[in-house]
């Protein structure tokens, strides 16, 4: 059974933080290969592990659209469209999308009213789009770009673990 050390980097030590979040992420999926398990694993220890989220979780693309998966946080959104929202325009450009403002974000999905900042990281395997990584905060401008480098890693790390 797996479990989780506390994280011993200072959380505004964003740098040493993902660090030791990503050898946790790796251990925890570590042998794991089925996508449903390693999301649901990976979403709460992201969820119990940063700070002023209100929402942590993974979107799969099935060909077509993007359909909600393993997730910590209040009923989402079922269904978004590749470039509808910010979880869709991640998708569609396959890029990661930080958004300090979401209601000023054009077509942003008010999925949870409370959420005010969103970073979404696409998972991408040889190109082919897997899904994404969607977190989002009450806190308005919550992630910047040690947010993104850190996600962007555990992203990896779940990718990486499918084999």
């Amino acid at each position: 059974m797996f479990e989780a050390a506390s994280l011993t980097a200072d959380p505004a030590d964003k740098t040493a933080h993902y660090a030791e979040l990503a050898a946790q992420a790796a251990a925890l999926l570590h042998g794991e290969r089925d996508r449903v398990a390693n999301a649901a694993n990976l979403s709460a220890l992201i969820w119990m592990s940063l700070p002023a989220l209100n929402w942590a979780g993974f979107y799969f693309h099935d060909g077509h659209e993007l359909v909600v998966g393993p997730f910590q946080g209040k009923p989402a959104c079922v269904r978004i469209a590749l470039g509808s929202g910010v979880c869709g325009t991640a998708a569609e450009r396959r890029e990661t999308q930080i958004v300090a403002d979401v209601h000023a974000f054009p077509g942003h999905i008010a999925c949870d009213a409370a959420s005010n900042s969103e970073i979404v990281v696409p998972l991408l395997r040889d190109g082919a789009l897997l899904g994404v990584l969607d977190l989002d905060s009450p806190q308005l401008n919550r992630f910047d770009d040690a947010d993104r480098l850190g996600l962007e890693a555990l992203a990896r790390i779940w990718v990486d673990a499918l084999g």
